[in-house]
């Protein structure tokens, strides 16, 4: 096997299981609040993270004060991220924000442009801005008007993109794991924090079970992704995370029921066709 098509596999499998992990999330049905959700499944997973980087031996805090900077910066947009996300997953079909968040790659090109200086030329130009007219079509529901939810979705699209946009400004010297295991220690803290305030709610052997589920399966999601980083050319493989989008329209009309109205769907399209032309273009260009 080539290792652009074990890069391809493993980004398949990332999306796969992060899509996993949503699809557990929302099997909980707001059972649990918020805070007390995201504690412990932070709690799972930092237990997990820990383990798998002593497994791959990748775990160090010999990191320059300019990358913790970038850590501090990055793990507080995950806060938000995981907040604006949840809420907007726990009150909408899987395959619509799912959707929503196939905007990311354009986000990321747009914000590389805008702060970073990248050249972005006109097809790419256009092709974002194609994008966003396509992400339109999902977050305007067509009895009319704009859901707070889609907002919350919006919301979360802008906290990831800040937090990959400043993953790109972190040094060789800062390890992956190190990075994810600070994005999940600050994760738990603000929740647990945050559920204090709250009464927590009694947890089921089935919530358990769906909370356990979701933390193995983002953990999955974060070292797949970790590898595909290391395996083939990442222009070949980045076209790949659009099987998420398959992965939400399937695992949605299975467990829930969901399947989006048709202007959803051409909306989708839109952006994911919007985004493998920039990543086209992307490749074009590193060739020249």
């Amino acid at each position: 096997m080539s290792p652009n098509v074990a890069g391809a596999l493993l980004m398949m499998a990332s999306m796969a299981a992060f899509t996993l992990n949503d699809t557990f999330i929302k099997a909980t049905d707001g059972a649990l609040p918020l805070n007390q959700l995201l504690f412990l499944r932070s709690v799972l997973s930092t237990v997990l993270i820990i383990a798998l980087a002593r497994w791959q031996r990748t775990l160090h805090f010999r990191i320059s004060p300019d990358d913790w900077l970038n850590i501090a910066i990055r793990s507080a947009a995950e806060v938000g991220a995981a907040y604006f996300f949840i809420t907007a997953l726990l009150n909408m079909p899987l395959a619509n924000i799912t959707a929503i968040l196939q905007i990311l790659p354009l986000t990321v090109t747009l914000g590389s442009a805008l702060f970073f200086k990248e050249h972005v030329g006109w097809r790419r130009g256009l092709a974002i801005a194609v994008g966003f007219c396509g992400m339109l079509l999902i977050v305007l529901p067509e009895a009319g008007g704009f859901s707070i939810w889609s907002f919350y979705a919006l919301m979360a699209v802008l906290c990831i993109t800040i937090r990959d946009l400043v993953t790109r400004r972190l040094s060789p010297g800062a390890p992956s794991m190190t990075v994810t295991l600070a994005a999940s220690v600050v994760v738990l803290i603000c929740f647990g924090l945050g559920s204090l305030g709250t009464d927590w709610a009694p947890v089921t052997p089935s919530l358990g079970l769906l909370i356990a589920g979701a933390a193995l399966f983002v953990i999955g999601g974060y070292f797949f992704s970790i590898q595909v980083m290391r395996t083939g050319d990442i222009s070949f493989t980045a076209p790949f995370r659009y099987t998420g989008l398959v992965w939400a329209l399937l695992l949605g009309w299975l467990f829930f029921g969901d399947w989006p109205a048709p202007i959803t769907l051409l909306g989708a399209a839109i952006v994911v066709t919007s985004g493998l032309f920039t990543l086209y273009r992307e490749r074009q260009l590193l060739r020249s």
